[in-house]
C-alpha cells in the first residue's frame, strides 16, 4: 500500500478533490449560483485533466475514480435541470397502460381519469412548458423511464435512482466499446477517458439524468459492429440509438460511401424496420400529429445558447425591425432545410470509405447543426464529444468546457442570456475548429481527406 501510494499519491489526492467538489456541485448548489458553478466545474475540469495526464496508461485506477464520481450522485436531485420530472412523469404513465404521446400532462390532470402517489410531486416539478406539450421522447427512450418508473416503486427517489444507474451502466458501455473501436482505428484506447471522466458528462449525464449517453452507447456500439463488418448485427442497434434520441438520424446519409449503394439500402431498410418495430407499441392516429407539433418548438419557439443564429438575430431586430417571434419561426425552418443540404454534401463529397473517415463526417455534419441551432443545452456537446475521440479533432472537448458559461442565464429571474458570455463561448470552440481545420493541416483542404 505504501508504495502503490508514493508512485499515485497526486492522482489519488486529486481523485479525493474531484470527489468533494462532486459532493458540493451534487448536494449544495442551486444553479442560480453561476460563480460557484463555474468555480467548481473548472477545478473539476483542471484536476481530471491532471488526473489523465498521471494516470492515462492506468485502466483501473481511471475506471475505479469514474465509477466513484458517479456514485456521489446517486441519491442526489438534479439540480441544473428539471427534465428529469417528465420523464418519470411519463414512465409513470405507461406503467399505467397510458401512451405518453396522446395526453399532454395538464390534460391528464384534468380529465382526472389516471392517478398515481407522485403525480402531484411531478407535475409541480416540471416547467408548465412542458406540462402543456406532448412527450418530445423517441420510444425506447420511454421505455427506460417505464422501468425505472417500475424499478423505483413510485417513489421519486427510488425512480431517479434507477435512471442514474441505467446512465451509468450506459457510460461503462460506451467507454468499454469505445476502447475496442479504438483499437480498431489504431488509436490510443485511453482516449475514451476524455469522456468516461470529463465533468460534463458526469453532471449532465448521472447528475441531471439526460439520455445522451444511452444514445451514444448504442451508436457507439452499432459502429464498433460495423467496423468489424457485422454491419447486419450493426441495424437493430443503430435502430435503438435513434430510438433513444433521434440525433442519429442525421447521419444515415453519411453511409453511402462507406457500405456502397446497395449494402447502404439494405442497412437503412433494416435500421429503419427497427424503428418502426420499437415505435409499433405506441403508434395510433393522432401520434405523428402530436409528436411533430412537439418536436418542432425545438425549431421554432425554443433558443438557448445559440451562436449563428443570435448574430442573426442582433442583425435582424437592430437594422431590419424584424420581429424575434416570426424571425426564430422562419429561421427554424430554414435551419432544417440547410441541415440536411450540409448533411448530403458531407456524404457525397467526402471520401467517407474508411471509418474514420465516416467518423469526422458525423462529427462535422453534427457541429454543423449546433453551430446553426437556436438551442444548444450543454448536454447536447456530451454526443459531439463521444464520437469525435475517435478521430483528430478536439474542438468538442474545448466545448465541454466552455459550454458551461451558458448557465449564467439562469442567474438571472428571467433567464436572460449575456451575448458577450455566448460571444467568448463560440469564440473558443470555432476558434479551436478553425485552428484544427487549417493551423496544423496540409495546404491541402482536410475536408476532402480519404
Amino acid at each position: 500500500m505504501q508504495a502503490y501510494w508514493r508512485l499515485h499519491r497526486y492522482p489519488i489526492v486529486f481523485a479525493v478533490a474531484c470527489i468533494l467538489f462532486y459532493w458540493s456541485f451534487a448536494y449544495h448548489l442551486v444553479r442560480t449560483d453561476f460563480v460557484k458553478l463555474f468555480m467548481l466545474f473548472g477545478a473539476l475540469f483542471y484536476l481530471t485533466y491532471k488526473i489523465i495526464q498521471f494516470e492515462k496508461w492506468n485502466f483501473k485506477f481511471l475506471l475505479v475514480v469514474g465509477i466513484l464520481f458517479r456514485l456521489v450522485f446517486l441519491i442526489a436531485e438534479p439540480n441544473l435541470s428539471q427534465d428529469f420530472y417528465r420523464f418519470l412523469w411519463d414512465g409513470e404513465l405507461i406503467k399505467n397502460g397510458i401512451n405518453p404521446y396522446l395526453y399532454t400532462p395538464d390534460q391528464i390532470i384534468e380529465q382526472g381519469q389516471v392517478t398515481f402517489a407522485s403525480m402531484k410531486e411531478l407535475r409541480d416539478g416540471m416547467t408548465d412548458l412542458n406540462a402543456r406539450h406532448y412527450s418530445n421522447y423517441p420510444p425506447f427512450n420511454q421505455i427506460l423511464f417505464a422501468l425505472a418508473s417500475i424499478l423505483g416503486g413510485g417513489s421519486v427517489l427510488g425512480s431517479t435512482i434507477a435512471m442514474r444507474l441505467m446512465i451509468i451502466l450506459a457510460d461503462l458501455g460506451a467507454l468499454y466499446f469505445g476502447r475496442k473501436l479504438l483499437q480498431k482505428l489504431n488509436k490510443a484506447n485511453n482516449l475514451s477517458f476524455w469522456y468516461f471522466l470529463n465533468p460534463l458528462v458526469i453532471i449532465e449525464l448521472t447528475g441531471n439524468l439526460h439520455f445522451e449517453g444511452v444514445m451514444l452507447f448504442f451508436f457507439v456500439w452499432a459502429l464498433y459492429l460495423i467496423s468489424t463488418n457485422k454491419w447486419l448485427w450493426a441495424t437493430p442497434v443503430y435502430a435503438i440509438s435513434i430510438m433513444v434520441k433521434l440525433m442519429p438520424l442525421l447521419f444515415l446519409p453519411l453511409f453511402v460511401k462507406y457500405f456502397g449503394f446497395k449494402k447502404s439500402i439494405v442497412f437503412y431498410v433494416l435500421t429503419l424496420l427497427g424503428c418502426a418495430a420499437l415505435l409499433l407499441p405506441f403508434y395510433s392516429s393522432v401520434f405523428i400529429d402530436n409528436y411533430s407539433d412537439t418536436v418542432g418548438l425545438w425549431f421554432s419557439n425554443f433558443e438557448f445558447n445559440a451562436s449563428i443564429y443570435n448574430l442573426v438575430k442582433k442583425i435582424g431586430v437592430t437594422y431590419f425591425e424584424a420581429k424575434p417571434w416570426e424571425l426564430i419561426d422562419t429561421y427554424g425552418s430554414l435551419i432544417q432545410k440547410v441541415v440536411v443540404a450540409i448533411v448530403l454534401l458531407f456524404a457525397f463529397l467526402r471520401n467517407n470509405n474508411k471509418m474514420e473517415s465516416l467518423i469526422t463526417s458525423t462529427v462535422f455534419a453534427l457541429a454543423c447543426y449546433y453551430f446553426l441551432s437556436s438551442t444548444v443545452h450543454p448536454w447536447y456537446v456530451v454526443f459531439l464529444l463521444g464520437f469525435a475521440i475517435f478521430t483528430d479533432y478536439r474542438f468538442p472537448l474545448v466545448w465541454s468546457f466552455a459550454v458551461i458559461l451558458s448557465y449564467e442565464a439562469y442567474s438571472n429571474p428571467d433567464n436572460a442570456e449575456k451575448l458577450w458570455l455566448l460571444a467568448i463561448e463560440y469564440l473558443l470552440v470555432m476558434g479551436f475548429f478553425i485552428y484544427e481545420m487549417i493551423g496544423n493541416r496540409p495546404k491541402k483542404l482536410y475536408f476532402f481527406k480519404k
